[in-house]
């Protein structure tokens, strides 16, 4: 997603064979290993690089993961994830007051939607909410834990409603269980789809409106059913940054004392071990946000425009593309949810049917997030250098009025450093990474949930394999999307 006055989207061993299956796998790729082109931004800035080198390699680094995973010793994982380093123990604050905060600067960013400069770039609210805070907000609660339940914009205004009303909180109907993720999958799928499908997701006016009542809605959702069960289950960045705060290795955990949370360092994702099975919604949920990441690059590739005949070097605009996407997008949820599905139901098969296979599709599914962190990463990457620089510039005129209240009338957006051999091969590389390290962390986190959760070590292994061949072609096809060329 790039802000683009033209187009803004936005104990023993397993048995040999199944070593020998996986590498068979994972060479597969290799006769086909070519030379490709590397677009390096969502502005078409490309550059030939050895692509398929760097695609096998990947591909030979997630799959040798879960082969050296299947051959070690039973136990050495399991203390890793155990592993804590502590740090210091705090009483956090409540949350009323910084999300009370947090609601009046969106109120000034909806304002300036509406009344502010109408040029994208220009203004700070699709500044703010596509880039510093879809893309830059998620990376940073990967990194230091879930600060969204300070800074969300419902908390402090739903309190400040009790308080008035001299009530003491909580829900004021129960929340069906028939519900389960439902209302989450909805209101994302909303989301997704405006990021997606709609013409102008960037137009201040149009977003302030999309903004507006996506708060409404929540804050009613809030005061019906209570905080704590609405973000559980129905706001669905309550719920994805939950679970991205989980791979942090940063790790909150009680300290003994109530209210007291005691800070420690671990293995990124340890926070996710020992969590209960999502319910089969919460599974569609996970694997949901997994599809926004990849068909977000998938659409705007050649390939996906040339498969509907559309040209892409005369491309007609995102009015041409509603139901394609539309389609587009729904089609690649169903199809990652049926692989997801089939790998699981297939290696619970082998291992001999160990437990509920509902128990580990909800298991299994935590060791989805780092994939889709790793996606996010690397897709966004260039569109934040680019577009952090234009946040920088909008905050000093939020609504171009002629203000320069930050003193930066003589500051110039610039892309300079895409435009250079080294600066695209370092982003390149560090895209790269992205997608391999989260994959390989996804292997890493679906080895020991298996375990915790299947008694018998090598039936937690083989039941692994399917899911491990799929994550490896999930890696493949990430690099392939930050390889092939896009419109731009």
């Amino acid at each position: 997603m790039v802000l683009d006055t033209h187009r803004y989207s936005r104990s023993a061993p397993v048995r040999w064979h199944i070593g020998a299956f996986l590498f068979a796998a994972l060479l597969a790729p290799l006769p086909s290993a070519t030379p490709a082109l590397a677009h390096t931004s969502e502005r078409a800035f490309i550059l030939l690089l050895p692509t398929g080198y760097y695609m096998t390699a990947g591909g030979l680094a997630v799959g040798a993961t879960f082969l050296l995973l299947a051959f070690m010793p039973k136990g050495i994982s399991d203390r890793l994830a155990e592993m804590r380093l502590p740090l210091f123990a705090l009483t956090p604050p409540s949350p009323a007051v910084p999300s009370f905060l947090v609601f009046l600067f969106l109120a000034a960013l909806v304002a300036a939607g509406f009344w502010g400069n109408r040029d994208p770039l220009e203004n700070p609210l699709p500044l703010t909410i596509w880039t510093l805070w879809w893309i830059v907000f998620t990376i940073l609660v990967a990194i230091v834990g879930n600060l969204w339940v300070w800074l969300n914009p419902w908390s402090g205004q739903c309190r400040l409603v009790d308080r008035l009303l001299g009530r003491t909180g909580g829900a004021r109907i129960d929340y069906p269980d028939w519900l389960g993720y439902w209302p989450a999958i909805v209101l994302f799928l909303a989301f997704a789809l405006f990021e997606q499908v709609d013409i102008a997701p960037a137009d201040p006016e149009r977003l302030a409106r999309a903004v507006a009542v996506y708060w409404a809605i929540n804050f009613a959702a809030v005061l019906l059913f209570g905080e704590e069960t609405w973000f559980r289950y129905g706001e669905p960045f309550s719920i994805f940054f939950r679970f991205i705060s989980r791979l942090s290795p940063l790790v909150w955990e009680p300290a003994g004392e109530e209210g007291r949370l005691r800070l420690s360092l671990a293995m990124p994702g340890a926070a996710l071990l020992g969590r209960a099975a999502l319910p089969l919604t919460g599974v569609a949920f996970v694997l949901l946000t997994l599809t926004l990441e990849s068909f977000d690059g998938l659409s705007e590739t050649f390939w996906w425009l040339g498969l509907n005949d559309i040209n892409p070097l005369e491309f007609p605009g995102r009015s041409a593309m509603v139901w394609i996407n539309t389609y587009g997008l729904l089609l690649s949820w169903a199809i990652l949810t049926g692989a997801y599905v089939g790998a699981v139901a297939l290696g619970w098969a082998l291992a001999g049917r160990p437990g509920s296979l509902v128990t580990l599709l909800g298991t299994l599914v935590f060791s989805i997030m780092p994939i889709s962190l790793g996606f996010h990463f690397s897709h966004y990457l260039t569109a934040v250098l680019v577009d952090l620089q234009y946040a920088y510039a909008a905050a000093s005129d939020p609504f171009g009025t002629g203000a320069n209240l930050l003193g930066l009338q003589d500051f110039h957006v610039t892309t300079s450093f895409l435009n250079t051999h080294e600066g695209t091969r370092a982003i390149w590389n560090a895209q790269t990474a992205g997608i391999v390290i989260g994959h390989v962390l996804g292997i890493l986190l679906a080895h020991e949930l298996a375990c915790r959760l299947i008694g018998d070590y090598r039936a937690a292994v083989i039941s692994q394999a399917p899911l491990a061949i799929v994550m490896v072609a999930y890696t493949l096809f990430g690099l392939w999307l930050l390889s092939t060329p896009v419109t731009g």
